[in-house]
């Protein structure tokens, strides 16, 4: 029997779910993910993007529920700090809180007008300004990780927090054809092609679409 739960939602549409599913599964804990229907108030607030903090996802262990991402991300760490959520050098990690930190509060434009989902794909879309200064700044974020920490992944050889933190960013730039320079691009492939990452993406294109709001032509 699975050592912990992690309540998640739409695999499609869930990028705070897959942040969580993530962090779990770099964190090396045994654990049974349980699917919330989309009619759940939480869920549909995870999903519309109306908090990235409510109830989903939420991770049950040794009698504790942990249900803020970055909350999860630092419970995971204290579990088992050899995992490498958070780098132990210092100034490494207070970096690897800062940029994790800036995903979980910010880029609202970015995440609005690129919602996740990875059934999609829209070429040629036109990503308006209030968009693009998040992208531009995600992209400032991934070069100075990359240069500093020399990759693949965001702070060295092993996926870290803000690797789970922006890989839903992956996903999106994927399914809006967002163009990337030659770091970042060779970054989002690094993710995309994790086998983590492609189990997640097998089992959302199983999955039905239940969500109406999020079911937008572009």
């Amino acid at each position: 029997m699975a050592q912990a739960t992690l309540t998640i939602s739409s695999r499609n549409y869930g990028s705070w779910s897959l942040r969580g599913w993530l962090l779990c599964k770099f964190a090396g804990i045994d654990f049974e993910p349980v699917m919330v229907n989309s009619d759940d108030p939480s869920v549909r607030a995870e999903l519309l993007l109306l908090s990235p903090s409510f109830l989903v996802p939420m991770l049950t262990h040794d009698g504790v529920k942990v249900w803020d991402t970055l909350a999860i991300g630092g419970y995971l760490n204290e579990l088992n700090p050899d995992a490498g959520l958070l780098p132990r050098e210092r100034v490494a990690r207070a970096h690897c809180r800062a940029v994790s930190g800036e995903m979980h509060s910010g880029f609202s434009n970015m995440r609005s007008a690129l919602p996740m989902n990875l059934k999609a794909h829209y070429p040629g879309f036109k990503v308006w300004a209030g968009a693009q200064a998040d992208v531009d700044r995600i992209v400032t974020i991934w070069n100075e990780c990359l240069k500093a920490y020399r990759g693949p992944f965001l702070f060295g050889k092993t996926p870290s927090m803000a690797d789970a933190m922006y890989a839903p960013v992956c996903t999106r730039f994927v399914t809006y054809d967002v163009k990337l320079d030659k770091a970042c691009a060779a970054y989002c492939r690094t993710i995309m092609d994790m086998p983590l990452m492609q189990e997640w993406i097998a089992a959302a294109k199983e999955e039905p679409d239940e969500v109406e709001e999020l079911d937008v032509e572009f």
